[in-house]
């Protein structure tokens, strides 16, 4: 059955989502395009508070992980969204803006614009990896083009959900912004949002998607994937290493865009190896070092290593990167390791890996890494190490993935003029900066007929005039 604006506009109250909701749908109805000022109060109030707050959030995502270092919550979370919330802030005056767009001559001295206006009410679904970021970074875009919106953080992330709920309240009024700890998945997904943004697994955005098909709500999936990793024969193996690892270790490699998987020349496999060995206990001595994170629970804890044995079993080889370090149980731990000699009917090289195990392929020639990358699902982010121009345009339009960052790994999500986004199985839609703006604003086209109204000669009664009109337009149509 077709959504209509009353059944959006929620007359009925059932529970405290659809509370909320419908709290936010009159706000929107009263005030359906908030002014610049009302845009930039909202997003500074976000930004001192993430500031004011750090130091509470840090210690609040440490709880929901079981262990996470404060330094990594805000080097990776509470920094990337401050910058976002002040990039937008610099430029947010002229995203709003009309746009002016061509008439055709056939109507000289008519008008043609786009106006960028609020959808409504966005809901956000983040997920507990980077609970903040993933929140925050949605938000700002959704916030930035006027609309209401609602957050709901994953059930693993409610330390950190119940402080956001009770700190964002008292500087944003909940009928702009409002995170909802405890609501039930079905309830807030069901809801008739006017765009919803989520981000977490294929498996979970397909449901996402359903439901939000029900009331034709359009929705942006970020949503992951097996993200390549390859080094060109010209780069560098033990500088690539070290950047590899920053970005595979990270959060313990619980990161939608952290490098899942490596292509090495054959000949330079050992030396990363090497390399690898070398580098990972200068910046974690031990599995136990504060720096190191735990993994999220008992569940992705024994998935992780139910994956490493399957690789074993199979004939791939571990080689962990911590001397004589041990699996810690109680603080869900595990140590680096990199994979060497695996194949693809392990679950290593089948699924995203989401943590600190690092596969390792061979190649002789790139021409094998593009073929087996086009035969496979598109990832959310690739990584490419060459210094090689040629190298680098050949992989980039020979490829396709949500992103890409060049001799690094991940730090396009930190581009704030970049467009974040997944493709195919890694998602559909983007945020981040002036695309995340425009994703969340119905651009809506205005057109002012002329003033001078000629436009009558095409109206009937039909006739040889009619025709002769009809034929110099199309000839010479612009």
């Amino acid at each position: 059955m077709a959504q209509t604006s009353q059944s959006r506009h929620m007359d009925q109250v059932q529970n405290e989502a659809q509370r909320v909701f419908k709290l936010q749908r009159d706000a929107y109805l009263r005030d359906p395009y908030p002014s610049l000022a009302d845009r930039r109060r909202w997003l500074r109030a976000l930004d001192r508070l993430l500031i004011e707050e750090q130091e509470a959030i840090a210690d609040a995502i440490n709880a929901d992980f079981g262990h996470r270092s404060a330094e990594e919550t805000k080097m990776a979370e509470i920094f990337v969204a401050v910058e976002g919330i002040r990039d937008t802030l610099r430029h947010l005056r002229r995203w709003m803006r009309p746009q002016h767009r061509r008439t055709s001559v056939i109507f000289a001295t008519g008008q043609s614009y786009v106006v960028p206006q609020p959808k409504g009410v966005v809901g956000i679904v983040a997920p507990w990896n980077y609970p903040l970021l993933l929140a925050i970074g949605p938000l700002t875009c959704a916030l930035a083009a006027g609309n209401r919106t609602m957050i709901k953080l994953a059930t693993r992330s409610q330390h950190l959900c119940r402080l956001l709920a009770d700190k964002v309240r008292a500087v944003v009024p909940e009928e702009v912004v409002a995170f909802l700890p405890g609501v039930p998945a079905q309830e807030f997904s069901t809801l008739p949002f006017d765009h919803l943004v989520f981000t977490g697994s294929a498996d979970v955005g397909r449901t996402v998607m359903c439901a939000a098909a029900e009331n034709l709500t359009p929705v942006t999936l970020e949503l992951g994937g097996k993200s390549p990793t390859i080094i060109a024969d010209d780069f560098d193996v033990a500088e690539a290493a070290s950047r590899i690892l920053f970005g595979k270790l990270l959060n313990a490699g619980q990161t939608c865009i952290a490098p899942d998987y490596l292509f090495v020349p054959a000949s330079k496999r050992d030396d990363f190896v090497a390399a690898a060995r070398s580098i990972v206990p200068k910046r974690y001595p031990d599995v136990d070092d504060r720096s190191y994170t735990s993994i999220i629970d008992d569940k992705a804890y024994r998935r992780l290593r139910a994956t490493l044995e399957d690789a074993e079993a199979k004939g791939a080889r571990p080689v962990p990167l911590l001397a004589g370090a041990r699996f810690n149980d109680r603080l869900r731990k595990i140590p680096p390791h990199l994979v060497l000699d695996v194949s693809d009917e392990m679950r290593i090289m089948q699924e995203e890996i989401f943590g600190p195990l690092l596969p390792i392929k061979t190649y002789q020639h790139l021409d094998e890494v593009i073929a087996y990358l086009g035969q496979r699902d598109r990832p959310l982010a690739l990584y490419l190490f060459s210094n090689d121009s040629a190298i680098v345009e050949r992989m980039l339009y020979r490829t396709i993935s949500g992103g890409v960052t060049v001799n690094h790994c991940m730090f396009h999500i930190t581009q704030h003029d970049l467009p974040f986004g997944g493709t195919g199985a890694s998602g559909t839609g983007q945020y981040h900066g002036y695309e995340g703006f425009l994703e969340l604003s119905k651009l809506r086209p205005v057109f002012h007929a002329p003033k001078i109204p000629h436009l009558d000669l095409f109206m009937p009664p039909f006739n040889d005039a009619t025709r002769k009109l009809l034929d110099l337009v199309l000839k010479w149509a612009p």
